[in-house]
């Protein structure tokens, strides 16, 4: 079975139909539509920008199984069932690649420290744990939620970094929605994840 990817570029914001607690899980269902057509069971979507499996269709409305490790890593423990959630289905071959390979295996969470609103320009930062700081760079990219963006400043000293939003992603994504010190989930690059940690690795060795 392949692995699959996904491009970061949201295709649906939509809101969460039910969650229903079941013995260590948890059952979402999300009404997905236009996305639904040809969707298949074990068939891979991002939801906030975690890989999750599709374990039941039925006419439209897809469900997906939350294991409690997912839940413990992710802010999809926080979700309601008025939540509204970033959708992307895994990438097929002959795509557009408008963001960057994305895998949906979210390393990490990070709290909304600080929101400049200035006309049309929204400028977030948030805090990560210090052992996340080493891959994450000034114009390199990073998935929040699901979403590719640039990050646009990072402050070491602080273990801080910032993303600018144009209005096109405030208003597709749940990034227009989140207030200060909502968790938001965070998935490195892969290769620069690969690089550190072989540059790390030949400095110990060394």
């Amino acid at each position: 079975m392949e692995t699959p990817v996904f491009t970061g570029i949201v295709q649906k914001l939509v809101k969460i139909n039910s969650i229903e607690k079941q013995a260590n899980l948890i059952r979402l269902s999300l009404d997905l539509d236009d996305l639904a057509k040809g969707l298949e069971l074990g068939a891979s979507v991002a939801i906030n920008g975690v890989c999750l499996t599709v374990s039941e269709t039925l006419r439209g409305m897809v469900y997906f199984d939350v294991i409690p490790e997912t839940l413990e890593t992710t802010n999809l423990n926080s979700l309601s069932s008025s939540s509204l959630v970033n959708v992307e289905r895994s990438y097929k071959v002959g795509d557009e690649i408008g963001g960057h390979i994305v895998s949906g295996h979210v390393g990490t969470t990070a709290p909304l420290v600080k929101l400049i609103h200035e006309q049309h320009d929204r400028v977030y930062t948030f805090k990560v744990a210090d052992s996340w700081m080493k891959y994450i760079f000034h114009k390199g990219f990073i998935a929040i939620d699901g979403a590719s963006l640039t990050v646009s400043a990072v402050d070491r000293s602080n273990s801080t970094f910032s993303v600018s939003l144009i209005p096109e992603t405030i208003a597709r994504t749940t990034l227009g929605l989140i207030q200060l010190e909502d968790e938001v989930n965070i998935e490195v690059e892969a290769q620069t994840v690969s690089i550190v940690e072989t540059v790390e690795r030949v400095m110990a060795e060394r």
